[in-house]
């Protein structure tokens, strides 16, 4: 008996990811629930336990390689069959569909995937298969339209496509059924995926692309030479053509690499002490969002401090006994993130969004905590921060950190922020501009204590100081309600008696 390992759901609006690392090798014997391989997306990093116990018979997805959401990772042998990997190896997908067709077939429903945040439905756009064709596992089905993005069904099973649900142009709402693929004896299809996986990627030809991506680059006028793809083997999707459109646009020559300027001429004896390292997906995210947020918004920072003598005397005077209560540490992000959100109140452009032509005012505070991380940055999200405690606020933060330093954020966990705190001062930072992270309009950032002298009553005296830099989008808030959201943010923290006066 064989049982498959397949990727795992991703999160709202990842359809792929890449294989970081196998931590078993075929042989291996495997305890279920055991981790067998990590897989890294462009936000986080997601780890594949086995579903069963035995022996790890073949590896179909090697490290490096870019797998589809249900894709097929590696096969499980039960215990007493240690002699199948070898036999199952050369033709894994042709074998797991073979039980089936021994049993009299099966059928296999395609479903519309997750479509992601907000978005409930979506439109048939075009059909690449017709009933009757045969499919392999991951082959590209169709192709949906929702208000932002095109969605590609990949093929859920290998078979024949034996019905189609909903035609194009039918419009589907999500988890809705769009066909059935039926067992099929013709293994044929299915055993061309390991030998496309074992030819080398070199030349490109003998490679599958996405049809939509075919489609896209006719109507460009792309050749496939000209287009990276970023699928697997090399497998040009859609958005490597819209990528290569956008290079193509902004530069008067073609370019595949992503970099902006040409590299200037390195010396041969400079060269060889370079070292090269392929750029991580959630770092090509975070240079993509950060890049992105500066084209579209009419982005400005303005500035202020706050002395902190007062929250620093009230953290000290209180922090043993609320740890003892609540089993969590005091800091200053709970006082940072309650004067943010009682500023907010007061202007909530700066907790407001852009849509078209609408502004979206949000009557709740979704606090993004930006973390640093081994791996690059993340903000998860405190949902409800306004209605929360000091002690709640804590807790969660303490929660969300210890989940991004260990890699295992949801994308749950990082989705829906209306404002975000980002902490420099960590690091040492004194002052900075932070960027905004879309679509929110507003980020404050906060920086270094630093004891410097200050001019008080007429009377120079020493204060922990701290800058306090908010960004905030041009385009809805005005000058005027930044100015006041940081001066209600410093009157909070340096009289911290008027947040539970609600003043």
């Amino acid at each position: 008996m064989t049982t498959e390992v397949r990727v795992p759901t991703l999160g709202e609006s990842v359809t792929e990811a890449t294989v970081a690392t196998w931590f078993k090798k075929p042989g291996d014997a495997v305890a279920q629930d055991e981790m067998l391989c990590e897989l890294e997306t462009d936000k986080v990093t997601v780890e594949v336990p086995a579903p069963a116990a035995g022996v790890l018979a073949d590896i179909v997805a090697n490290e490096g390689e870019t797998v589809g959401v249900a894709a097929l990772l590696a096969n499980i042998s039960a215990a007493d069959a240690a002699s199948a990997p070898k036999a199952a190896a050369p033709a894994p997908a042709a074998e797991a569909e073979a039980a089936p067709a021994a049993t009299g077939g099966g059928s296999t429903d395609v479903m519309v995937p997750t479509l992601g945040e907000s978005v409930t439905e979506a439109t048939v756009s075009v059909w690449f298969k017709k009933v009757g064709d045969t499919v392999a596992q991951d082959e590209m089905l169709c192709e949906l339209e929702t208000d932002k993005v095109s969605v590609e069904v990949p093929a859920p099973a290998a078979g024949v496509l034996s019905e189609i649900t909903a035609a194009e142009g039918a419009t589907v709402e999500a988890n809705a059924k769009l066909g059935v693929i039926a067992g099929s004896s013709a293994a044929a299809a299915p055993t061309a995926a390991p030998a496309a996986q074992a030819a080398p990627a070199a030349a490109g030809k003998d490679i599958a692309n996405a049809p939509s991506a075919e489609k896209a680059m006719a109507e460009a006028g792309l050749s496939a030479a000209n287009v990276a793809g970023t699928g697997r083997d090399g497998r040009i999707m859609k958005d490597d053509v819209a990528r290569a459109m956008a290079a193509a646009a902004a530069a008067p020559a073609p370019a595949i690499t992503p970099a902006p300027t040409p590299r200037a001429p390195v010396a041969a004896d400079d060269a060889s002490r370079e070292e090269r390292v392929k750029m991580t997906r959630l770092r090509q995210t975070i240079a993509k969002r950060l890049k992105e947020s500066q084209n579209t918004a009419a982005m400005l920072t303005t500035y202020n401090e706050v002395d902190m003598t007062e929250v620093m005397a009230l953290r000290s005077q209180y922090k043993d006994q609320f740890e003892k209560k609540h089993g969590v540490r005091l800091g200053f992000m709970s006082f940072f993130t309650k004067a943010c959100c009682h500023a907010l109140k007061e202007v909530p452009e700066v907790n407001a969004e852009i849509d078209g032509t609408d502004v979206v005012y949000k009557n709740f505070v979704h606090m993004g905590v930006a973390a640093g991380t081994p791996t690059g940055l993340v903000v998860p999200v405190i949902r409800d921060a306004d209605a929360m405690s000091f002690a709640e606020i804590e807790k969660a933060i303490s929660a969300k950190g210890k989940l991004a330093r260990d890699g295992k954020l949801s994308m749950a966990d990082m989705q829906g922020g209306t404002f975000t705190l980002s902490n420099g001062g960590v690091y040492g930072s004194l002052m900075s501009s932070p960027i905004l992270n879309p679509p929110q309009s507003g980020i404050l950032g906060m920086h270094k204590i630093q004891d410097r002298p200050m001019a008080i009553n007429g009377e120079v005296v020493i204060r922990p100081m701290m800058y306090l830099a908010l960004s905030y989008d041009h385009r809805i808030v005005d000058g005027k309600g930044a100015v006041t959201f940081l001066v209600r943010v410093k009157e909070a923290l340096e009289d911290p008696r008027r947040l539970l006066m609600d003043l």
